[in-house]
């Protein structure tokens, strides 16, 4: 068996991780910080993926004509959205934020049941829409889930103050 000799955390003039160039910020330092790295809302995430269903669900009318595709569409969409609201809500209840501990055991409890939903969504999906359209659903969900990308990418246009 081979043996993986320690890391050396100690640099050249004899600092551990470069301990002695830890410099607190102050306030006025710590608001620019604030300003330019802006927290976003998990609410405007869920906002902005109704905006992009919605979108989803008009453009497929749009190009395909057929009423029952924009319908699947949105249901993709609806697959989505519904469980990330319910997971902003469960995530943004006062029990959810007591301490770390509770924090942790919310996100995974809450990340469970948004997975669980969605997968109940989608099996449910061929009695909830008449003549569902699998590749508009699809192409609506997909669509949908990616916008946390964009939302993240983009936060300085969903921040009020930024």
């Amino acid at each position: 068996m081979a043996r993986i000799p320690p890391q050396n955390d100690v640099d050249k003039e004899g600092d551990v991780n470069g301990a002695d160039h830890f410099r607190p910020l102050t306030a006025e330092e710590a608001q620019k910080l604030r300003l330019q790295q802006p927290l976003l809302s998990i609410w405007r995430v869920v906002l902005a993926q109704i905006m992009v269903g919605l979108a989803v669900a008009a453009l497929t009318l749009l190009f395909t004509g057929r009423v029952t595709a924009a319908w699947s569409a949105a249901y993709g969409a609806l697959a989505v959205v519904v469980p990330a609201a319910l997971f902003a809500r469960g995530l943004t209840s006062k029990t959810s934020t007591i301490n770390s501990g509770t924090a942790v055991f919310a996100f995974l409890l809450w990340e469970m049941v948004k997975m669980g939903l969605t997968i109940a969504m989608l099996y449910a999906a061929i009695w909830v829409v008449k003549d569902l359209s699998w590749p508009a659903m699809l192409v609506g969900l997909v669509v949908t889930m990616k916008v946390y990308w964009v939302v993240f990418a983009w936060r300085k246009v969903f921040h009020p103050l930024a």
